[in-house]
């Protein structure tokens, strides 16, 4: 069954099958992720990011789940591809900010 997500979120994975300019365009300029302990702070380190993991491994991520805790978000999604482990289901917790997402932190 589809979820709906906010816009902002499904910019953000309609990007993730595309390219990692158009992922970081759905952050603030300031935006923040938090991925596998890493930090990245602004649109250009997202992209790097964003390249880095593409580079690394080809996978698709399928949204099944969403909810709303306090100012976050949360998206559950199955995370599929060619990495360790998969495949498995992921927790994205974005904040959002004048439509786009100020902070994003993916755990497993």
């Amino acid at each position: 069954m589809p979820i709906h997500l906010p816009e902002p979120i499904q910019a953000y994975f309609d990007a993730d099958k595309d390219n990692g300019k158009a992922l970081a365009d759905c952050f603030t300029e300031q935006g923040i992720v938090i991925d596998e302990k890493h930090t990245y702070n602004g649109r250009a380190a997202i992209e790097r990011w964003r390249a880095e993991a593409t580079a690394k491994y080809e996978y698709t991520s399928e949204p099944f789940d969403v909810t709303e805790q306090d100012r976050q978000i949360i998206v559950t999604s199955r995370l599929q591809g060619n990495f360790p482990g998969s495949p498995i289901h992921i927790r994205y917790r974005f904040v959002l900010e004048n439509n786009k997402i100020a902070s994003l932190e993916i755990t497993p």
